[in-house]
């Protein structure tokens, strides 16, 4: 049975769920509006939605949950969380979401 403090403790670690994903989605704005918009002749690249919000979401979701999980000094779950962390931040830079949108890397002097 479910003490009160347990209720408590997993209404935070949710609430800091979603406000690391809400976090990651902020971070990820300025970067998915600029590679949404910022391909050859204005056209779309819709990779920029299915992957970079997925990681973004995700990882912050997950930063969160880590932070939590030191700040109530639980080793082993703080550490598979930041395992986690790393594998999808290691996603990110494979797919190349987490970098500048190429159109804008290669567009020299002129833009």
């Amino acid at each position: 049975m479910e003490t009160r403090q347990d209720a408590v403790t997993g209404t935070i670690g949710c609430a800091a769920a979603a406000f690391g994903a809400l976090a990651g989605i902020a971070v990820w704005l300025p970067y998915g509006r600029r590679g949404l918009s910022g391909a050859f002749e204005g056209a779309t690249a819709p990779v920029v939605l299915l992957l970079g919000v997925l990681v973004m979401v995700l990882g912050g979701a997950t930063a969160a949950l880590a932070v939590f999980a030191l700040v109530r000094r639980r080793r082993r779950p703080a550490l598979g969380l930041l395992t986690a962390l790393v594998a999808i931040a290691a996603f990110g830079y494979a797919f190349d979401v987490l970098a500048a949108p190429q159109a804008l890397r290669d567009c020299g002097s002129p833009c």
